[in-house]
């Protein structure tokens, strides 16, 4: 693993654009072709998935992240044809109608290689190649950047920094060793999948830590249930069914709180759903923070 050079963390080619880390703080615009979306703005047509990504692309993302399976807890598996389905379409318009680079979200290699195939510029693994270590080869075969992602949800722990550290070493040296660039890897330590309240909030408060591994970290707190335990907005309980809080409206606040602490921590992108406020909450940091 190349030495850490504080300040130093290099750049990555993403498509047509280069994230010159460090500089300032890049925005990931998220557009969820999921139907039962954890945060409430799932989308399930194609041009409805196209129009808010150049909405996103229009009120300053910088890149934007296209998924089709929901990641809520307890979410049930979307097969790969239904996931193929849902993405590839929404990436191949896309990468003939909006400037910035397109990352897809998902763990499925098919689903990977496909919408890489469509014009997607990026893969975001929320299984940090735990799940499918063929990413990481086909990351390095198509020259893209990899977002390598902490997930806890097949094994707690009580120390949780330690354990997200190690994860990502861990992702880190088999991201390596398939021939995927040092420049072109991304971490990410997981708010949530896995991590207790308690913990998320840990992660945040102690951000900075992981900067000992030596790549650009994405923070994805945007809109995540930490927020609403902490100002008591979690979903309301009735029998048999669960009605959620709207996230977009209920949880602006709490989501900006983090970003704002997380760049004074040390994020380098932040991935969220609300690009236009964000992005401010984003250059008032970068003001304070970076001096730009």
């Amino acid at each position: 693993m190349p030495d850490y050079k504080p300040g130093n963390l290099g750049s990555s080619r993403c498509g047509s654009s280069v994230f010159r880390w460090g500089q300032r703080t890049y925005i990931m615009g998220v557009v969820n072709v999921s139907p039962d979306s954890f945060s409430g703005d799932g989308i399930r047509d194609a041009e409805e998935a196209v129009a808010k990504a150049k909405q996103l692309a229009s009120e300053g993302a910088d890149i934007i992240d296209i998924g089709g399976e929901s990641t809520r807890p307890n979410s049930t598996p979307v097969p790969t044809d239904e996931e193929l389905r849902r993405v590839v379409p929404v990436v191949e318009k896309l990468a003939t109608e909006v400037s910035v680079p397109l990352s897809v979200d998902t763990y499925k290699l098919e689903v990977a290689r496909q919408a890489l195939s469509a014009g997607a510029n990026m893969i975001n693994d929320i299984w940090g190649l735990q799940k499918e270590p063929g990413l990481a080869e086909l990351a390095a075969q198509k020259g893209v950047p990899i977002v390598l992602m902490s997930n806890q949800r097949d094994s707690s722990c009580q120390d949780i920094i330690p354990a997200v550290v190690s994860d990502l070493k861990r992702a880190i040296k088999q991201a390596l060793s398939a021939g995927v660039l040092w420049e072109n890897i991304i971490i990410d330590p997981g708010i949530g999948f896995g991590k207790t309240q308690e913990q998320n909030l840990e992660i945040l408060e102690r951000l900075e830590e992981f900067k000992m591994l030596g790549r650009p970290i994405l923070l994805g707190s945007s809109r995540k249930s930490f927020i609403g335990w902490v100002l008591d907005l979690t979903p309301e309980q009735r029998p048999n069914q669960v009605t959620f809080v709207p996230p977009g409206d209920q949880r602006l606040e709490g989501t900006a709180a983090t970003i704002a602490i997380g760049i004074a921590k040390g994020a380098d992108i932040v991935r969220v759903h609300d690009v236009k406020e964000m992005a401010r909450v984003c250059k008032m940091s970068d003001a304070i923070v970076r001096g730009v």
